[in-house]
C-alpha cells in the first residue's frame, strides 16, 4: 500500500460514514473530529502503523491501538479530522473503521437516542452514541466530549 492509497482508505471510511450518517441523521455538514481504521491482521496493523506514523505524532496509546494527531489533517467528505487511530486486529470488529462526529451532544442525544441504530456507550470520562447499521461496513460515534478535546489536540 502506498501513502496515497492509505490516504484514500481514510477518505473512503469517512465517505462511507457520511453516507451512513445522512441515512439516519437530519443534520448536514457535521464535521469529523476523529477517524479510526480497523486492521484485520498483524501485517495490516503494522502497515497501517507505518503510514500513520508518517502522517502524525503519537498522541495516546490505548488498549485497542495508538492514536495519532495529524501533522497536516487530510481533507475528507466531512472536513479535516484531527486524529487517526489504528485499531489492533479484533475479530469482533470486521468493519473498515469508524469516525467520531462533533455535534451539539445534548440536543443530538435527546433527538436520536432510542431510535433504530442508535445506542448509548458510557465511558469513565465521557459518553457517546453509537450508530450502527448491520448492512454497513463502518461505525459512527457522536461523543459528549470530542476525542481531540479529551487528548488536548488542536
Amino acid at each position: 500500500m502506498t501513502g496515497e492509497e492509505f490516504l484514500e482508505l481514510i477518505r473512503t471510511v469517512v465517505g462511507k460514514c457520511v453516507v451512513l450518517k445522512d441515512t439516519y441523521v437530519q443534520e448536514k455538514g457535521i464535521e469529523i473530529d476523529y477517524v479510526c481504521l480497523f486492521s484485520h491482521s498483524p501485517e495490516e496493523y503494522q502497515e497501517f502503523l507505518t503510514h500513520a506514523s508518517r502522517l502524525g505524532t503519537l498522541a495516546s496509546e490505548t488498549e485497542t491501538g495508538p492514536v495519532f494527531a495529524f501533522n497536516t489533517p487530510t481533507s475528507t467528505a466531512a472536513g479535516r479530522p484531527k486524529m487517526l487511530k489504528i485499531r489492533k486486529p479484533d475479530p469482533a470488529r470486521p468493519q473498515l473503521g469508524d469516525v467520531d462526529f462533533t455535534t451539539d451532544y445534548p440536543a443530538f442525544k435527546k433527538k436520536y437516542l432510542g431510535k433504530k441504530g442508535f445506542s448509548l456507550i458510557e465511558r469513565e470520562k465521557f459518553e457517546m452514541i453509537e450508530l450502527k447499521d448491520e448492512t454497513s461496513d463502518v461505525l459512527i460515534y457522536f461523543s459528549s466530549i470530542p476525542p481531540s478535546r479529551l487528548l488536548r489536540i488542536q
